[in-house]
């Protein structure tokens, strides 16, 4: 009696592994890399100017304190507009902000890419010197490009 359950234990387990298995498979799937991703969610016309909205987002246990990002904008030809510092400010861990940015003498069709060159300044309470560039994910809802 104590064989036949000890045996039907053991294929009860063996069926359920694989089940077991692929639930915890499919959540470590869904779970964010760490790090820090930045998306090009929106480009405003205002007059001469173009005001650009970025939704970030610090996907590490920790905060940032600060990020800025040197940032060039490239022009509708593929010319190199503008070379700048984007200042992103504090990026609290797990909690996704919005910053803005507007570009004067610049209308946002003259923009046809945007690269992030570098990180100028990274703060954190942690020793993660390159915790704003390690890891770091760009897109774009945008015909606009980031790259990095």
């Amino acid at each position: 009696m104590q064989t036949t359950i000890k045996r039907n234990a053991r294929v009860v387990l063996l069926t359920l592994l694989p089940i077991l298995g692929a639930g915890i498979a499919s959540a470590e799937e869904t779970q964010k890399p760490s790090g820090v991703s930045i998306e090009l969610s929106r480009a405003e016309t205002k007059g001469e100017s173009c005001l650009l909205s970025f939704v970030a987002e610090n996907t590490y246990g920790i905060d940032i304190d600060g990020a800025v990002y040197e940032t060039v904008l490239f022009g509708a030809e593929g010319q190199v507009a503008l070379l700048t510092l984007l200042d992103f400010a504090e990026l609290p861990a797990g909690k996704p902000r919005v910053r803005q940015f507007q570009f004067n003498d610049m209308a946002c069709d003259q923009i046809s890419r945007i690269l992030i060159n570098g990180v100028q300044e990274c703060v954190t309470q942690s020793d993660m010197a390159d915790a704003c560039m390690s890891g770091l994910t760009l897109t774009s809802r945008l015909e606009t490009e980031v790259i990095g």
